[in-house]
């Protein structure tokens, strides 16, 4: 998990207040505003009601320390302030004892369209709002214990499981199509391509399918899985899931619905 970054994050003051540098609020703001438009009628309704509590604008870069405030009180959650990138063995730990990790950097004006390494933006505005819910905190939890004990294959085959949920999962409301995948809800493009392109597959989630399918982090998604509830994370994790991975690995991958990465 770690690679070369030009980000640092920045380091709190002995009160844990974290001082961000004006132009940095701008391009929170530039994101945060043209990210609400775009979720109009495509988030979830848990994702709108967590950005509520959690008290999110587009006025500044939120405290680390106001953030573990609001989830504490929700699940128990809250989020651990992380350089850019981290070790998969850190990923799992701090999930596993409900830690959100957070690197405390954002993309520049140059990068803000797509960002490899996960920013504060996509990190708090992405993935902490949902965990308010119960449900999704509970998957992730999960997740994080499990991935502390798997093997290096056994991890590769749960990472599709989180990709296709926590990452980019669409869910079935009474509205009619929803996005609560982080990775979906902090990215512009992807916001309409998710529910609106004709490109990519959509089809209704299936534990295995989603273990089995193929994935790659630098394009917009092929493939989408619906779950009908978000209720419907929180039955994966009274499955025996190593067991289905497991299952997965005899079967082996699935046709990838994306071109090969060229060099």
């Amino acid at each position: 998990m770690k690679k070369p970054t030009n980000y640092v994050a920045r380091k709190p003051d002995e009160h844990g207040f974290i001082e961000y540098p004006a132009e940095e609020h701008e391009t929170w703001r530039i994101l945060y505003e043209r990210q609400i438009k775009a979720l109009d009628n495509r988030a979830c309704p848990e994702f709108l009601k967590g950005l509520e509590i959690l008290g999110l604008s587009a006025e500044e870069i939120p405290q680390l320390n106001d953030i573990n405030e609001k989830l504490l009180e929700c699940t128990g959650w809250s989020v651990a302030r992380v350089p850019a990138l981290i070790s998969f063995d850190r990923f799992f730990e701090l999930l596993a004892n409900r830690q959100f990790p957070v690197a405390t950097f954002i993309r520049t004006l140059e990068e803000l369209d797509y960002l490899q390494e996960p920013d504060i933006f996509h990190e708090i505005f992405g993935h902490c709002p949902l965990l308010t819910n119960p449900d999704f905190a509970q998957l992730t939890e999960i997740y994080g214990q499990l991935g502390l004990k798997a093997g290096k294959e056994e991890r590769v085959y749960l990472a599709r499981l989180y990709w296709m949920t926590v990452e980019f999962g669409l869910v079935s409301t009474d509205e009619g199509l929803r996005i609560y995948g982080g990775g979906i809800l902090s990215s512009f493009k992807e916001t309409i391509y998710a529910l609106e392109s004709s490109e990519p597959v959509r089809q209704p989630f299936d534990l295995m399918a989603a273990l089995r399918t193929p994935y790659r982090i630098d394009i917009l998604q092929p493939v989408y899985f619906i779950i009908q509830s978000l209720s419907e994370l929180h039955s994966l994790t009274e499955m025996d899931l190593m067991a289905k991975v497991h299952d997965a690995m005899k079967l082996g991958l699935l046709e990838p619905k994306f071109a090969p990465k060229t060099a």
